[in-house]
């Protein structure tokens, strides 16, 4: 019977592979491109162009209407599952792959839960390719998910230690933008000057449009706990649409829009310079 040391090094075995490194940069490519088709939508809606707020899900659904985004579908199905799988290992592994640093208990359940969402969206990738009628996520996938968890015994309690975390998440984020620590995953000295240069401020940029975004989500969790309300639960197209009916709500749109879009590209600068 197979031990957890045993275990352990079949992963780490496996994570060392030349073509698990391929495949996590890859990963780290299709995430960037759901970011990206995100904020393309919302930027859409802003300068009146068609289209709606959505959120991933919703953003992946669009692609699904023609032959070549279902092969781009399957393509990003792969790649999903490839960014899921390098943080699953992560997480098993209780380091960074990269350098063999040992992580935090935090940073481990912090991994577990980015695999579970990225298996998710890779699951939606594959599904859409052959059933392109899926309905897409929204608010009231929010609302029902909310809705059971505050059904469950100390539900509330639950509802509001998820808010919590999301709001943590975006001061985190924020953290990250104002120090540039991002930076210190990425192999710099490959980089020229400028290459730098620009790197530095997507980053920044996109990490500043994900702490408002998370902080967002995060309070009306915490309000729908509060208020024993799913109903006051949102996602990511749920946050944009909170930013498009504030005051100035058009510029803020275009902000927080390009913010995402700069994580997105962000994101495809990990797929070539991060550690992995």
């Amino acid at each position: 019977m197979a031990t957890v040391d045993d275990v352990k090094h079949e992963v780490r075995e496996a994570a060392e592979n030349p073509w698990a490194e391929r495949l996590a940069r890859f990963g780290h490519l299709a995430r960037g491109v759901t970011f990206c088709l995100v904020a393309v939508l919302a930027l859409e809606v802003a300068f009146g162009l068609g289209g709606q707020l959505t959120d991933r899900q919703g953003a992946l659904q669009t692609l699904a209407d023609d032959t070549w985004g279902r092969v781009l579908l399957g393509v990003l199905a792969v790649g999903l599952g490839g960014y899921a799988l390098w943080r699953f290992a992560q997480a098993l592994l209780g380091e960074k792959l990269e350098s063999g640093e040992d992580v935090s208990v935090w940073k481990r359940f912090v991994n577990v839960g980015k695999g579970v969402l990225y298996a998710g969206l890779a699951f939606i990738c594959a599904r859409l390719v052959f059933q392109a009628d899926e309905a897409a996520g929204g608010n009231k996938d929010e609302d029902r998910a909310t809705a059971w968890i505050l059904e469950q015994p100390a539900g509330r309690w639950i509802v509001a230690g998820i808010g919590l975390a999301l709001v943590g998440a975006g001061l985190f984020n924020l953290y990250r933008a104002l120090t540039q620590q991002f930076r210190d995953d990425l192999k710099e000295e490959q980089m020229g000057g400028t290459e730098r240069k620009w790197y530095t401020a997507v980053g920044v940029v996109g990490h500043l449009a994900r702490a408002a975004v998370f902080s967002l989500v995060g309070v009306f969790l915490l309000k729908a706990a509060y208020e024993y309300d799913a109903q006051e639960a949102i996602g990511l197209d749920g946050a944009l649409a909170k930013v498009a009916r504030a005051e100035y709500g058009t510029v803020l749109l275009v902000l927080v829009a390009s913010g995402l879009f700069a994580y997105g590209l962000f994101s495809m600068v990990q797929a070539r310079y991060r550690k992995v």
